[in-house]
């Protein structure tokens, strides 16, 4: 039996009362505790990047959903991927490298088997893991080539497509053979992103006019796959525009996030019976064990070879994750947003 590590300091986010609406900085603290020596087949990780994400939103309601709701007075969590400083497990060394879900905080402790070990990916900082080889790129995997079965020469649609996940599923719509990938973005410097270095077709920025009247000048023939990373007028957009026998992978709706109240939904649904679409909304776990291996392996290959690119915007500091939180909902970031802790 090893020796246990002796106590250590960690610092952690806690939500202290639900918001209504969006989100301010009051309702969050950050806070200091002492950790208790490691017990047997524990291991302690020192974080390196946290991860910010749309969906840790819908968390902070108390209301039921796919995954429990945060605790009020208790560590928030997410993606986190730091590295081991001190271990009572054979499973993981000291040093090693590892991605697991106790970010908000720069300490991380707990059983081996919530710490998974991730390798060294040579000339690329460890967020990587968090983004582009991580749950972030698989979602746009999955969402795109599982569930809305792009098919070669498939003309796509990608809305809030220089976020994090957006960003990824043009590309791979791109390196699958789609005939044409359109994309929509939050402002100008965002739509020159997805056409110059994103490899989209065509893109525009959704507050210059209509959704709809833009989709539909971008595609002129229709589109055929729809991934939603916004809801709201971008669902009925591509409702408008499909073609007939159009799937759509419902990814999220951060357009209506912090709204007070139920937002409308599409005017256009009866559209859904006429053209025989399919609207299939998913979370990326329910996918991860049956399609992770081949995910890595093809998404791992593009990296590598310099075929898939990605951006990160990266705050500095632990005590500025809920800046960087909330920047990401006001679609600050391009690309993944991380903090470096």
């Amino acid at each position: 039996m090893t020796s246990p590590a002796p106590t250590a300091v960690s610092h952690h986010w806690e939500l202290v009362s639900r918001p209504s609406g969006w989100p301010v900085p009051e309702d969050f603290r950050l806070v200091e505790v002492e950790l208790p020596a490691l017990a047997e087949g524990e291991v302690r990780v020192a974080n390196a990047f946290v991860s910010v994400d749309p969906y840790m939103r819908g968390r902070m309601n108390d209301t039921k959903s796919y995954t429990p709701p945060f605790g009020l007075g208790e560590p928030l969590t997410g993606g986190a991927v730091g590295r081991v400083v001190a271990s009572r497990t054979p499973d993981l060394a000291v040093g090693d490298l590892v991605s697991h879900d106790r970010g908000w905080r720069d300490v991380a402790q707990g059983p081996a088997a919530g710490f998974r070990r991730v390798e060294e990916v040579a000339g690329l900082p460890s967020s990587v893991h968090l983004g582009v080889l991580g749950m972030t790129s698989m979602t746009a995997w999955v969402g795109l080539l599982v569930v809305a079965r792009m098919q070669p020469g498939d003309t796509v649609f990608v809305s809030g497509a220089a976020g994090a996940v957006g960003s990824v599923v043009g590309q791979i719509a791109r390196l699958r053979g789609a005939g044409r990938v359109i994309g929509s973005a939050g402002s100008a410097a965002k739509v020159a992103l997805l056409t110059e270095r994103y490899g989209f077709d065509a893109a525009f920025d959704y507050h210059d006019g209509p959704v709809v009247e833009q989709l539909a000048a971008a595609a002129p023939d229709g589109i055929d796959v729809y991934f939603d990373n916004v809801g709201g007028e971008h669902l009925e957009a591509a409702v408008e525009v499909f073609n007939r026998g159009g799937r759509a992978a419902l990814c999220g709706a951060i357009s209506v996030y912090n709204a007070t109240e139920p937002p409308p939904g599409p005017r256009n649904l009866f559209q859904v019976v006429g053209k025989g679409l399919t609207l299939q909304g998913f979370i990326v776990s329910w996918y991860a064990q049956e399609h992770g291996a081949a995910f890595a392996e093809e998404v791992g290959g593009w990296l590598r070879s310099g075929e898939l690119t990605y951006d990160e915007t990266v705050v500095q500091g632990l005590d500025r994750t809920v800046e960087a939180f909330l920047g990401m909902l006001r679609g600050e970031n391009t690309g993944k947003m991380v903090v470096a802790v």
